[in-house]
């Protein structure tokens, strides 16, 4: 399993990386791929930052954990391969950018354009067996993920966390707010999309915010 991290992520992150929980986490994760299917693939486990160096974030969409169904999964939270059927929760994102922005779904639920554009799109667990929902839970992804948040939110300024559900919610608490702008609401799910997902104008708030500070809004 090769696994790399884009330089800027890598030297901010290297505290994490030598500590004896991410050691026992990286054996665990080995481990898990070597018995069987696991996602995303291996050189995609850092997707999200390869894609969106620290330097060049602007946007945080927290996500929980990866897809765990054959080739859906490719790093990003939310987001599948070219081809693959939208998951509920993506095909109700599309449609509240359609509803908020005017822009029509996409052909493609990829959403490694918003990546590339500055969109952090990270998953609290980064690894998943594969059928198995939330089963590298609790080995030490979270504690690196909000690590990773903690540490946007102590050296970058303006950014926009979006918080979609209480899990991601309870992990963005650390966000400090007088630094960045926090966008809270339900959970895409169909089970929650409709208390308060749909309507948010959370990709509005979000490009209104960036051009305030002088910084190119997304093209969601």
């Amino acid at each position: 399993m090769k696994v790399q991290i884009e330089p800027g992520w890598a030297a901010r992150l290297q505290t994490e990386f030598d500590a004896p929980y991410f050691r026992e986490l990286t054996d665990f994760v080995r481990a898990e791929y070597q018995a069987g299917p696991c996602y995303p693939p291996g050189p995609k486990i850092f997707n999200a930052f390869n894609l969106c160096p620290f330097d060049r974030v602007k946007v945080v969409l927290l996500g929980q954990d990866p897809y765990h169904e054959p080739g859906q999964a490719e790093g990003l939270c939310f987001s599948v391969a070219d081809g693959v059927p939208f998951p509920p929760s993506l095909r109700n994102i599309f449609s509240e950018i359609e509803a908020d922005l005017s822009r029509p779904v996409p052909a493609s639920g990829s959403l490694r354009r918003w990546a590339e554009q500055g969109v952090l799109l990270l998953n609290a667990t980064l690894t998943v067996r594969a059928h198995q929902a939330g089963s590298h839970q609790g080995h030490g992804w979270e504690r690196f993920t909000d690590a990773v948040i903690a540490r946007l939110s102590a050296e970058r300024e303006h950014l926009v966390f979006i918080l979609w559900g209480s899990y991601a919610q309870r992990k963005g608490a650390v966000v400090d707010t007088s630094r960045h702008l926090v966008l809270k609401s339900a959970h895409p799910s169909p089970l929650s999309a409709y208390r308060g997902f749909f309507g948010n104008h959370h990709f509005t708030l979000a490009n209104d915010y960036l051009i305030r500070h002088g910084l190119t809004p997304i093209s969601w």
